[in-house]
């Protein structure tokens, strides 16, 4: 599912005329380093790429993502965290998201 939700998260971000630089996931998140077009509004992005990938994660994954829904097929949470960098070197962020456990 993890591999599939990158895929798609991909394919977004092209079309965006953006740069996904590092995906990985956990059980319950994921974390994606973006390089958004300035002329992209984070939130605008953010909304875009819930709505979407849950779509096709659903369409997809259904049947197993059904013990995990309590009363509706909701595969986000309405909430995210943006965060700009310009403190921490590009690598560090880069190896903070290649360590995150994935699910088994």
């Amino acid at each position: 599912m993890l591999e599939r939700l990158r895929t798609h998260c991909q394919a977004l971000v092209e079309k965006w005329e953006c740069e996904l630089l590092e995906f990985n996931g956990e059980a319950d998140h994921v974390h994606l380093l973006l390089s958004l077009n300035p002329k992209v509004a984070p939130s605008v992005f953010v909304n875009n790429l819930k709505t979407v990938t849950s779509r096709y994660i659903r369409k997809e994954f259904g049947e197993e993502l059904k013990q995990y829904y309590w009363n509706k097929p909701v595969f986000w949470s309405r909430s995210y965290c943006i965060i700009s960098y310009g403190g921490a070197p590009l690598s560090v962020i880069q190896q903070y998201i290649e360590q995150q456990e994935a699910p088994h």
